[in-house]
């Protein structure tokens, strides 16, 4: 009974790390000393940041984005200006992708940052609070759009109320757009 309860134990120690295991997005380069994110950005540099390949492509209205996937599963992407230079920003963390990953914008953690934690960090805004419908990316969730400077922070939060998107955008988006 001793050995069994001893490799139980070791077998849950092992594993431990790995089920809530926490990376960093590696966009301190990306961000000023406040954790906002700097814009104009460019597509080389936010790769170089990553250290991930820029994929590019087109939307269904032919309009061009760039997108990246890191290595933790965060995927961030952007609609490219005339001039090809980034000044919107998008951070989206799949359903299935459980593992959280800070050192985003205004110090945020996907898969932790919950949206009263949010609510309260962001109190001085006028923050705009809106339950998601079955017809979002996220049923059941929440959604908090405010105005910070000249552009328009959205966080998205699961029906667990976890944080699953960040965007950074100089509009308000519909939370019915995927």
């Amino acid at each position: 009974m001793k050995t069994l309860v001893f490799r139980l134990t070791l077998l849950f120690q092992l594993l431990a790390p790995f089920s809530f295991a926490q990376r960093n997005a590696g966009l301190k380069a990306l961000l000023n000393k406040n954790s906002e994110f700097i814009f104009p950005q460019t597509p080389d540099k936010v790769s170089t940041a990553l250290g991930v390949k820029t994929v590019f492509y087109e939307d269904a209205n032919d309009q061009p984005y760039a997108k990246w996937v890191t290595k933790s599963g965060m995927e961030l992407y952007s609609p490219l200006g005339e001039d090809k230079n980034i000044n919107e920003i998008f951070f989206v963390i799949p359903e299935d992708i459980v593992i959280e990953v800070e050192g985003l914008p205004f110090n945020l953690v996907m898969n932790r940052t919950t949206s009263k934690q949010s609510a309260l960090k962001f109190r001085r805004e006028k923050i705009r609070r809106e339950n998601l419908g079955e017809d979002t990316m996220f049923p059941k969730g929440t959604k908090l759009s405010f105005k910070k400077g000249k552009r328009i922070i959205t966080l998205m939060f699961d029906s667990k109320s976890l944080l699953k998107s960040l965007s950074i955008t100089t509009d308000f988006i519909d939370a019915s757009v995927n």
